[in-house]
């Protein structure tokens, strides 16, 4: 972490709670306090900064560099070794979001008195309440020897520097025509209201210094504007969960896994994934997570069915293994994606094995195209009583996978849980091909398979032509 040269602070000047004098550490003092608590044991650590003043504890604290997490560190370079410009934090709830913004800017304010810094949230409230004023914000996180000085009238936050600090709200974009900065936090992007003619009205203000830094924050959002900006070059992006914070209460970690887990508000509020939708794409993130449901009882389903996607080799593809089961209803309901990747045939064969008995499965179907002779041969070598039928894949996966989406749009097609790589996959296939980071939809393509010849003795869903 840079520190400006014969940077002190100077704590004696200042009281504790007690009237005590607060110690006087320089930077290079607490680092190297810091490091050696560092190398004792967890126990005698936390005995030694219990016998530590709450003061020295404090100034112990004020250095930010040892606590940050991966994903809140400030990158040295883009990939390709250039300076980025545009530090984009695109992480979860709770991550510790707000913390890294204010310690970059103060850090800022620290190292050029000369700064002028853009603050811009949604709101101007909104900045003064979370950006400035909040747990994690500038105010909160300054150091013993700082005390930044907030003109809530007047929108502005004077560092002991010099450095001043403005706040802006995406609400009036306009007000970022003309002013200029060295350096700019914008946080929480995705729900902006004017995003685009805020970002890029901030963008052509930010003139000057030599090397002018503009630090994004954001939980992520499938939202145009902030996809355009991620792909801007000299853009450097870090990645956090909620999960990854310590600080978060257990009790609420564990209660956001009971109810979002694997859900799309899950993977994009407390994993930081942003999930979009593509183009053409035979399933959308809001169809399935409108085809949720819990799981019914197995009593529930009068026909279970797996289907299997096999690779071509141990090495290459995965095995896709999805159950689905018709319920009493009529509809569809696929039951567990069981897909293993790496397994030899008689490894996958077993596991096929395993699920057929644990959801008492009447069939199995296999693409007979992709060695669904083999799949046979092999159930039938792991001594599998279950008939295993062979399908002849006829025409491109988008075809064969449109009258099983059709289903899910119509409602009559359920996801009893959430499976986050077959949804992943699912909203891959499109119309164009399948555009998913593997090499192969194995996991949708055996839910296909499945969900085909469960209603395959039932007339399939058309559109009436008028």
């Amino acid at each position: 972490m840079t520190q400006p040269s014969r940077a002190r602070s100077r704590l004696g000047s200042r009281l504790d709670e007690e009237g005590r004098p607060l110690p006087v550490f320089t930077r290079a003092e607490a680092r190297a306090i810091l490091l050696t608590l560092n190398r004792l044991p967890p126990g005698e650590r936390r005995r030694v900064l219990a016998a530590m003043p709450p003061s020295a504890v404090r100034a112990l604290m004020d250095e930010w560099w040892w606590q940050a997490r991966r994903g809140q560190i400030e990158p040295l370079a883009c990939d390709d070794g250039s300076p980025w410009r545009i530090w984009a934090l695109v992480a979860a709830r709770g991550f510790g979001k707000t913390r890294v913004g204010a310690e970059w800017v103060s850090q800022r304010a620290r190292e050029t008195p000369e700064a002028r810094i853009a603050l811009v949230a949604d709101s101007m409230d909104e900045a003064a309440r979370v950006m400035i004023e909040g747990e994690s914000g500038i105010l909160a996180v300054a150091r013993c020897d700082e005390r930044p000085l907030w003109i809530a009238s007047r929108g502005l936050l004077e560092f002991p520097s010099g450095a001043l600090a403005f706040v802006y709200g995406a609400e009036r974009p306009g007000r970022l025509r003309g002013p200029q900065h060295h350096y700019a936090w914008c946080d929480e992007l995705a729900k902006w209201r004017q995003a685009d003619a805020t970002w890029d009205n901030l963008m052509m203000g930010l003139r000057l210094g030599t090397k002018p830094r503009t630090l994004l924050t954001t939980t992520p959002a499938p939202v145009p504007a902030l996809k355009r900006i991620l792909a801007l070059p000299r853009l450097v992006r870090t990645h956090g969960r909620t999960a990854d914070n310590p600080d978060c209460a257990e009790d609420f970690r564990e209660a956001m896994r009971e109810i979002y887990a694997g859900t799309r508000l899950g993977r994009q509020e407390l994993e930081g994934e942003l999930l979009d939708d593509l183009p053409g794409a035979l399933w959308t993130r809001d169809m399935i997570e409108a085809a949720r449901v819990p799981m019914p009882p197995r009593a529930f389903f009068s026909r279970v069915v797996i289907g299997v996607d096999p690779p071509l080799s141990a090495h290459g593809d995965a095995c896709g293994i999805v159950v689905c089961g018709l319920g009493g209803d009529g509809l569809g309901h696929v039951l567990a994606d069981l897909s293993v990747a790496g397994e030899r045939p008689e490894g996958w064969a077993r596991r096929v094995a395993a699920a057929a008995e644990v959801w008492d499965a009447q069939k199995v179907v296999a693409e007979k195209n992709a060695g669904g002779e083999m799949v046979e041969s092999v159930l039938h070598a792991a001594d599998f009583r279950l008939p295993v039928k062979l399908g002849h894949a006829k025409g491109s996966k988008a075809a064969r996978a449109e009258p099983v989406a059709l289903r899910f749009e119509t409602g009559r097609a359920k996801l009893a849980g959430a499976f986050p790589a077959l949804e992943d996959e699912l909203c891959a296939l499109t119309y164009a091909g399948f555009q998913g980071a593997s090499n192969s939809p194995d996991r949708a393509d055996a839910m296909v398979w499945a969900m085909s010849e469960l209603f395959e003795t039932q007339a399939a869903p058309r559109i009436r032509r008028l």
